[in-house]
């Protein structure tokens, strides 16, 4: 009789720092008869070192991480391990990350409200090297990128759009309640550094106090978006 052949499965390794949501991910992917978890972290200064010793086919990582955020793990992921594909998976609003994500190097940006069954989908495309994004993101990168061009007028952003990638991570740092020396060694930054960004943020959200930055900061983090 012919051997009966066995499925390679690929191998997945989950950066997110809520426990139940990570086992709930988990227990989800293990369902697919070709997906496996072989690893998870709930931050990414451990799972970049993990992910060198188990070499995993793919990466799902949250966007919000203590120490080193989402965009900065997938900046350095891709530079490490350009092979290795990755997802994200955010409560944060698509029309801020998404973009900011599939630029670090992700295939795909999923939603959290959008249901894990959108997380399989999206690693299922970027085995095979295409992205997975929502018809909105497609939307707002037309818009940003045709805008101008279209009408002659600058396509209206949320304030938050208009943070670097590093003052954004900041951001979510002082939205945390962290301050300014606590910020400086996560991100391995002097003091006065992460100051001059707590200044640059200010000035691109139009916000005058550092209360009023802090509370910001806050909502944001909570909530993933901040109403204008």
């Amino acid at each position: 009789m012919p051997k009966k052949t066995q499925t390679v499965k690929k191998r997945i390794y989950l950066v997110e720092d809520h426990r139940v949501l990570r086992q709930g991910l988990r227990l989800f992917i293990e369902q697919e008869p070709d997906m496996e978890v072989c690893g998870e972290s709930g931050n990414a200064t451990e799972a970049l070192s993990a992910i060198t010793i188990l070499r995993p086919d793919a990466v799902v990582s949250d966007i919000s991480l203590p120490g080193m955020n989402g965009i900065e793990f997938l900046k350095n992921l891709k530079a490490l391990h350009p092979d290795i594909v990755a997802v994200v998976l955010s409560m944060h609003d698509e029309s801020t990350y998404a973009e900011r994500a599939l630029r670090a190097g992700a295939l795909g940006y999923v939603m959290k409200k959008e249901g894990t069954e959108e997380v399989v989908a999206a690693l299922r495309k970027a085995f095979i090297g295409e992205r997975h994004v929502s018809g909105n993101v497609i939307g707002a990168i037309l818009h940003k990128a045709l805008g101008v061009r279209d009408s002659g007028k600058t396509a209206s952003v949320s304030p938050v759009e208009l943070l670097s990638d590093r003052e954004l991570e900041i951001l979510e740092h002082i939205g945390r309640g962290e301050s300014t020396n606590d910020i400086a060694d996560a991100l391995h930054l002097s003091p006065k550094t992460v100051e001059t960004h707590r200044v640059h943020i200010k000035e691109k959200l139009r916000i005058n106090t550092i209360t009023e930055l802090t509370r910001y900061a806050a909502l944001w983090v909570e909530h993933g978006s901040v109403g204008e």
